[in-house]
């Protein structure tokens, strides 16, 4: 058998630790993570949406809309160099390096655990009796100390190392999900922003033809002044609001440039919000299949095989710890005496150590190390909970967005035919009034400021859900 060797020595020093079975034990502590069941609520992790209408396809397309590349999704020509240039510069990305580098060389310490140590210690002592002749002596041994891993205490430590550097890779996939939705969404808020500004200066312009075509017809009697001054009023408080979006414009542009790692600058991008083209269909994919690849989730699943692990490694300190010290060098003493030249000297000492009255202490590791098992099989379960809930409000969300933009498209429609017509009735009759003009003005300026908004919210339900699904990953390309 090919661990025969090592049961008979795990047999021979358990007897104090009360093992029945070293074959089990050894099989106990060298063993394996296993994914553990899917909790029963994973087949429901979103709620029914085969109400959601247009735009989304079922529950049980396989292909994940969180698998899609961010380039396939983000295809705007000025939004897709911006990404590119956050994900090479932004500095959160650079730290998730250097945490994962770190990680890297915690592993290389915990693979270089079973390599035996090896120390230099040269001594060298010249002494004299009594003011006699000096005798001098000296020992240059090479020493060599050689932990064996027989119940499995540096495999378990390792593995847990692995497990470590696991979690910063899946951390960098959460900054990157994180870079990749935020320069997005500035982007397309900017691109919301231009929109909101752009309708703004078209009303003013409009706005300050009617209060001039408003004092030509209070010069022929048409109008009073109470309606002049309204109106120049009105203009007033949209030419008040320009420098506001403008400045909001100015903060984007800034926070765009801080995710990009660069110095505060004007932002290059489309002449219009509606050209940017996003998906219009997309699939969510199998819950549990989708959400597994969050980060947070993916996180929570790795730290219950790091605390298995643990308890392994706990139950392994339990049992004997066996270490090989040996040294090989020269020396001119060979105790009895002082020799020239040099003698070899050479040992080898075999050490057991089998801990007996840190018992209380080792079960006291032992149940801590299981109860975080089970803390972190409750955290992998909120975590699918969370993920489950964020996708449905996304997905919500978005629908919640086209209904929106549908019917604020309509009322644009009618108000803009509403407000023509009272224009022209005001201006070639006296069948309406000056208020019902300014109202008519007002409702439309608010409908296309809203329609800009839902289809804005739209794109960030988008963003939203493509995040909430683990988008963004380095192995999408």
């Amino acid at each position: 058998m090919k661990h025969t060797a090592l049961y008979i020595l795990i047999a021979a020093s358990l007897t104090l630790a009360g093992c029945k079975s070293a074959k089990e034990t050894y099989q106990r502590l060298y063993s394996d993570y296993e994914e553990a069941p899917a909790p029963t609520f994973t087949d429901s992790l979103f709620r029914d949406t085969a109400n959601l209408g247009e735009g989304y396809l079922p529950l049980t397309d396989t292909v994940s809309f969180g698998n899609t590349p961010w380039r396939d999704i983000f295809n705007d020509p000025y939004v897709m160099p911006l990404i590119e240039r956050a994900l090479e510069a932004n500095t959160n990305i650079l730290l998730a390096d250097e945490t994962i580098y770190q990680a890297e060389q915690g592993l290389k310490v915990s693979k270089l655990a079973y390599l035996p140590s090896v120390a230099f210690n040269p001594q060298g002592t010249i002494a004299s009796f009594d003011f006699a002749k000096a005798t001098q002596t000296y020992n240059i041994p090479v020493g060599v100390s050689w932990q064996l891993d027989a119940f499995g205490n540096l495999r378990n430590a390792k593995k847990q190392a692995e497990m470590s550097l696991l979690q910063t890779r899946v951390a960098k996939q959460a900054v990157r999900t994180n870079i990749i939705s935020s320069v997005a969404n500035l982007y397309y808020t900017l691109l919301m922003l231009d929109a909101q500004l752009s309708t703004t200066r078209q009303t003013i312009d409009i706005w300050k033809k009617n209060v001039e075509v408003m004092g030509y017809m209070m010069n022929a009697g048409m109008a009073n002044g109470a309606a002049v001054s309204q109106y120049k009023a009105n203009l007033l408080n949209l030419q008040a609001g320009v420098p506001q979006l403008e400045a909001s414009i100015a903060q984007a542009e800034n926070a765009l440039c801080y995710i990009l790692h660069e110095a505060p600058h004007p932002i290059a991008r489309a002449k219009t919000f509606y050209t940017a083209g996003l998906p219009e269909l997309f699939s969510t994919g199998i819950p549990l299949q989708s959400l597994q690849n969050r980060p947070d989730v993916r996180i929570a699943e790795l730290q219950m095989a790091y605390a298995f692990y643990g308890r392994n490694k706990a139950e392994a300190a339990f049992y004997p710890s066996i270490t090989l010290n040996g040294s090989l060098g020269w020396t001119n003493s060979a105790g009895a005496g002082i020799t020239n030249p040099a003698k070899v000297l050479a040992s080898l000492v075999g050490q057991l150590t089998q801990p007996i009255f840190a018992r209380g202490q080792l079960n006291a590791n032992l149940r801590i190390s299981e109860s975080e098992q089970r803390r972190a099989q409750l955290n992998f379960e909120d975590a699918l909970l969370q993920a489950g809930q964020e996708v449905s409000n996304y997905l919500k969300d978005y629908q919640t967005a086209i209904d929106q933009a549908s019917w604020y498209e309509q009322q644009v429609r009618q108000l803009e035919t509403a407000r023509d017509q009272t224009a022209a009735l005001f201006t070639h009759g006296n069948s309406t009034t000056y208020l019902e003009k300014l109202t008519a003005e007002q409702s439309l300026l608010s409908a296309q400021l809203s329609l800009i908004n839902a289809r804005h919210a739209r794109v960030q339900a988008l963003i939203n859900l493509y995040c909430a699904l683990g988008g963004g990953r380095e192995d999408q390309h």
